[in-house]
């Protein structure tokens, strides 16, 4: 390959910082499920080319957030509850893994991330700051994955972890941030530290199917309400 073949570089940090700010725009709620989003408005708000919008949101529709509709245009995903259970699947499968791999390596130094995402967890539900405290649940699960070693199954998680926002984000009025929360993963840290990898399944099964439960029941009742408002 020739040099002057390879694209300059300012093209693909300009595109990787509009799919930043998009995607922080859909797990924050901005762009809510369902909307389009066209290229030349994103281009113009931005104030760059049509090119690097249309690379970062492709980036978007690889990452599963967005989606192209032929003859359409480009939307943002909207999860219903088999993609809810299906999200938390994936992500037991992964966090399992991650365990048994910590258990497996033996790295000393592998829980500090975890427990200081945990401290400032603490320290949210303490300040009543909830919207904290649903961040921090993320990252939390984000840092147990990653204690792994594992670039792959962090890169997964990863992934995961942006749907699963992008469904709290969709119903985050009817799925309020639980005080017992924070005690939950806790018990998570706990039972890792103290390397009882069973226990540890457990506590994570119970967590995840917690979630699906109560992001399910929240679903159904957004999905109740806006049946009622295109009634009335």
């Amino acid at each position: 390959m020739n040099i002057g073949d390879l694209e300059p570089v300012k093209r693909e940090t300009t595109a990787g910082i509009i799919a930043d700010r998009i995607r922080g725009g859909i797990t924050g709620g901005r762009f809510r499920p369902g909307s389009q989003l066209g290229e030349a408005e994103l281009a113009a708000q931005f104030q760059v080319s049509r090119g690097p919008v249309r690379e970062a949101l492709q980036r978007l529709i690889q990452e599963g957030l967005l989606e192209s509709v032929p003859n359409r245009g480009v939307f943002v995903v909207e999860l219903g509850v088999a993609d809810i259970a299906d999200i938390y699947l994936a992500r037991r499968a992964v966090e399992h893994a991650a365990i048994a791999t910590l258990f497996y390596e033996g790295r000393s130094d592998s829980l500090k991330g975890v427990g200081i995402v945990l401290r400032r967890m603490e320290t949210a539900a303490r300040n009543r700051r909830w919207a904290a405290v649903a961040d921090l649940d993320l990252q939390f699960h984000q840092a147990l994955v990653a204690a792994s070693g594992s670039a792959r199954l962090a890169r997964i998680e990863s992934t995961l972890l942006l749907e699963t926002r992008l469904c709290m984000a969709a119903l985050q009025r009817a799925y309020p941030i639980r005080e017992d929360l924070v005690s939950e993963h806790r018990q998570i840290f706990d039972a890792v530290s103290s390397r009882d990898e069973a226990l540890v399944e457990r506590l994570i099964d119970t967590h995840m199917d917690d979630a699906v439960k109560r992001l399910t029941h929240a679903n159904h009742d957004m999905t109740g309400r806006l049946a009622e408002d295109g009634q009335s």
